[in-house]
């Protein structure tokens, strides 16, 4: 991929699963990286996978650090070609147990963080006739009990690439998707708050359900996400690619 040379990718969440496999493979591929993520232990960690990885902590769900986001990867890097709006939040939520607070958290991280990051990352991806790729679930597109509103901000943040789309396209900037089924991320037990053995339970089910008989693994969704950023695939956008092992069709 020598279109990726030099270019320079937002990898927000880029400091575990999905996100840190596509911030490695971008470097690998001889772009440079900014990856954001909360926490600065596992951030710092991150960035040693590459010297073309830099990061630093930052909010998606915290307005003002859309502009800091973009304005330091400029101060790091110079420009900017690409972003990747990886980082999410849900929540096994009955719709019974569901409060506004809840409901708007998991909105702010995967609808609203991802609206704000790329408006302020427009003008530049614009300039470089760029590209957005968002991470999106296979839940976007198949119902799941228990998990209505964490689906349905996917759902949404489906609806919006198709959106900005067709919106940026007159300007040159290219929307896609990649929608990831059951990936070893370690989600469950983390952004879902699982204990161990309820994982492995929901894990063995996932497993019986995809046509395929097994879960992902980080770095097999993340090449479709390097794949669409790469200039080399010009003439898509609007695209929700489903990478899940066959279970949106099961």
């Amino acid at each position: 991929m020598e279109g990726l040379k030099n270019r320079v990718a937002i990898v927000t969440g880029g400091t575990s699963g999905i996100g840190r496999a596509a911030a490695r493979r971008f470097a690998e591929c001889g772009a440079k990286v900014i990856i954001t993520g909360r926490r600065a232990g596992p951030l710092h960690e991150a960035m040693h996978d590459h010297p073309n990885i830099a990061g630093f902590t930052a909010d998606v769900t915290v307005p003002a650090d859309a502009a800091r986001t973009i304005n330091e990867t400029l101060n790091t890097w110079g420009r900017v070609d690409i972003l990747v709006n990886n980082a999410g939040a849900g929540a096994i939520l009955p719709m019974a147990d569901a409060t506004a607070e809840t409901i708007a958290g998991i909105f702010a991280v995967n609808v609203i963080g991802p609206s704000l990051l790329s408006a302020a990352a427009l003008p530049y991806l614009a300039a470089s006739k760029g590209s957005i790729v968002n991470v999106s679930s296979t839940l976007g597109q198949k119902p799941a009990a228990g998990l209505s509103h964490y689906a349905a901000s996917k759902a949404a943040l489906d609806h919006l690439t198709r959106c900005w789309a067709l919106e940026l396209a007159p300007q040159g900037v290219r929307v896609n998707a990649v929608a990831a089924g059951p990936t070893e991320t370690g989600a469950l037990t983390g952004m879902m708050g699982l204990s161990c053995e309820q994982a492995e339970s929901i894990k063995e089910r996932e497993r019986e359900r995809i046509p395929l008989g097994r879960r992902g693994i980080p770095d097999e969704v993340a090449r479709w996400i390097v794949l669409l950023a790469d200039p080399d695939s010009e003439w898509v956008t609007g695209q929700v690619i489903t990478i899940d092992g066959g279970l949106g069709i099961s």
